[in-house]
């Protein structure tokens, strides 16, 4: 290895070799033997597994039709945006287990979950939906309770007498 003399030795030297590792990584298709897409989406306290595979748009949650475990209209609007975003709606099949938390974090992870799981059926997704910020595990959880306080940050009701 040369020792480098100035700027324009670091410079040459850097082109010569960043042509391998600026390249962006080649994402490959990934499934299971039944030819689905997994992946695991997390939101708060809620952990979604979600498998796809092509067919006609069907949802299944906790082997519960999608209407009704989630019966909120939002909370199966923000679990479809992935297949939106892609323009997929119905062209795969969905079947989830989710646990933990309440309904909106359920829907969050499933959120999560499927837009990891068409990254991995369908690389050139990947885009569109890193720009809706669709595979970014939101990491806002509960702040735990101090002592000394009566909930995380709410101090104890204050009395001069």
């Amino acid at each position: 290895m040369a020792t480098l003399q100035s700027l324009a030795d670091l410079n040459r030297s850097n082109a010569g070799g960043s042509d391998a590792q600026s390249e962006a990584p080649v994402h490959v298709q990934k499934l299971d033997a039944q030819g689905r897409a997994y992946a695991t989406g997390k939101r708060k306290d809620a952990v979604a597994r979600v498998w796809i595979k092509p067919g006609s748009g069907q949802i299944t949650v906790n082997k519960r039709p999608v209407e009704t475990y989630f019966a909120r209209p939002v909370l199966r609007m923000i679990l479809r945006q992935p297949l939106q975003v892609a323009g997929r709606v119905d062209q795969y099949d969905i079947v989830v287990t989710v646990a933990g938390g309440g309904l909106s974090g359920q829907a969050g992870a499933v959120r999560h979950g499927l837009s990891k799981a068409l990254t991995y059926y369908e690389p050139e997704l990947r885009g569109p939906l890193k720009r809706e910020g669709f595979l970014t595990r939101d990491a806002r959880v509960v702040e735990r309770k101090k002592y000394g306080r009566a909930k995380a940050r709410r101090s104890f009701q204050f009395s001069k007498r």
